[in-house]
């Protein structure tokens, strides 16, 4: 039956990829025959392994930063950002990089951040004598790190996934280091990249021409309001709790805070603050992510009843030292991710066996583990064949850009990226230690 299963998610991404059609739906497909007619289970005990709460906790943050990316706000944050720093060509990579932290980290989400960024990036460079897959690079590294944030796309689904695996009490912890790592490494990557540069003298620096852009209109601003307003209730009383555990009222007003909920709220306040349009915000809601990922959870959780998931996690802790296991997982997830999704493939698929190995071993530390599958998951995805690198090869100005970016995407990027996440995470493991 394990071996059934296996070949089922291999089935499910493959055809996905082949066909470009969800592989959540191929998921959800297999856990139906495979539940119900390899390990008996009944149909409504199939439907319930549907994650609800990661569904809503997607739909609803996905809702409420919906009204930024309808009413400009996101563009004009990001306009904003690179018109003051036009004067310090050098540092373009960096620049692009922590602008794409910024505006995912406030909610923009991976594949918005891209849309934006990248298109930009393109031009920028060239104007700059900027090498394009460093500054793809940069633009790939900031939206993935950014909306790694607690409050923000990934970061939620990451606590999702943390709350299913038995973790609900350190969710909002562990995704602290989840954050931190893939936020540090690419700036280190990027600042010897940029040191590097100025020794050789590679290339000439020319002021970059961007427009002035206009300044932010009364909706625009309000937007801000209300999403810097769900980033501190969210973040502050977790904070508050860590730092004041025996304090009763932020305990309590910690148990209650629920980022899915109060974005509900934000976004009935920005419905009457006619913040954006009803209809194109709830077509904007990421439903071919939400079925990604939900149907892959159903599968997991099928394989998790069939015990597949403690046997991969046993063979795991037992062929690969506890000293390397942090660099061993990053690069076991690099490849997985190299032709498939982190958040509907890798993550649901390795969380489980990294909470299996834990609870076997409680000399582990999970929450340098989970971050692991995470930073090495996201360092593939330069790929021309992920999320990432596709839409990098996707927003190319001509054939002979996509050419050129193709074989050093594969060759250059993948193992810089991949190679640096896995050293990173050995590092935290030692600094854990």
């Amino acid at each position: 039956m394990n071996v059934y299963i296996v070949i089922a998610i291999a089935v499910s991404i493959a055809v996905g990829f082949k066909t470009k059609y969800n592989i959540g739906l191929f998921a959800m497909t297999f856990a139906y025959l495979i539940g119900c007619f390899g390990l008996g289970l009944k149909p409504s005990a199939v439907i319930a392994l549907w994650p609800i709460g990661t569904f809503f906790v997607i739909f609803s943050v996905g809702l409420f930063y919906n009204f930024a990316t309808v009413n400009g706000t996101m563009d004009k944050i990001a306009s904003h950002m690179l018109y003051t720093t036009r004067n310090f060509p050098d540092f373009l990579p960096l620049v692009i990089y922590l602008a794409s932290v910024i505006v995912a980290a406030m909610g923009a989400g991976f594949f918005a951040v891209m849309a934006v960024f990248v298109p930009m990036t393109m031009i920028l460079c060239r104007r700059a004598h900027q090498n394009k897959l460093v500054g793809a690079m940069a633009v790939n590294w900031g939206a993935l790190s950014g909306a790694n944030l607690m409050t923000s796309g990934s970061g939620v689904i990451f606590q999702g996934l943390l709350v299913e695996n038995g973790y609900s009490d350190v969710a909002f912890v562990y995704g602290i280091p989840i954050f931190l790592v893939t936020v540090i490494y690419p700036i280190v990557m990027l600042l010897g990249y940029i040191l590097i540069r100025r020794i050789t003298s590679s290339g000439k620096s020319e002021k970059l021409i961007v427009e002035k852009p206009q300044p932010f209109d009364a909706k625009q601003k309000q937007t801000l309001f209300l999403i810097l307003l769900t980033i501190v209730i969210v973040l502050l009383f977790p904070i508050l709790h860590l730092l004041f555990p025996a304090n009763s009222f932020i305990t309590m007003i910690n148990a209650h805070v629920d980022i899915g909920l109060i974005c509900i709220i934000m976004s009935v306040i920005s419905l009457f603050l006619h913040l954006g349009n009803q209809k194109e915000v709830v077509e904007k809601v990421p439903w071919n992510t939400i079925i990604m990922i939900c149907g892959m959870g159903m599968l997991i959780k099928v394989a998790i009843k069939a015990g597949l998931i403690r046997i991969i996690g046993q063979w795991i802790g037992t062929n690969i030292p506890v000293f390397w296991l942090p660099m061993g997982i990053a690069l076991i997830a690099g490849v997985m991710s190299f032709f498939s999704s982190t958040l509907s493939v890798v993550a649901p698929s390795l969380f489980p066996i990294v909470a299996a190995m834990c609870a076997a071993n409680p000399a582990l530390n999970p929450a340098i583990l989970f971050a692991s599958v995470v930073c090495g998951a996201q360092s593939s995805n330069m790929s021309p064949f992920s999320s990432g690198g596709s839409m990098i090869q996707g927003y190319c100005e001509n054939d002979d850009e996509r050419n050129w970016l193709f074989p050093r995407q594969i060759f250059i990027g993948v193992p810089v990226c991949m190679i640096s996440a896995s050293v990173s995470c050995l590092i935290m493991s030692i600094l854990a230690r």
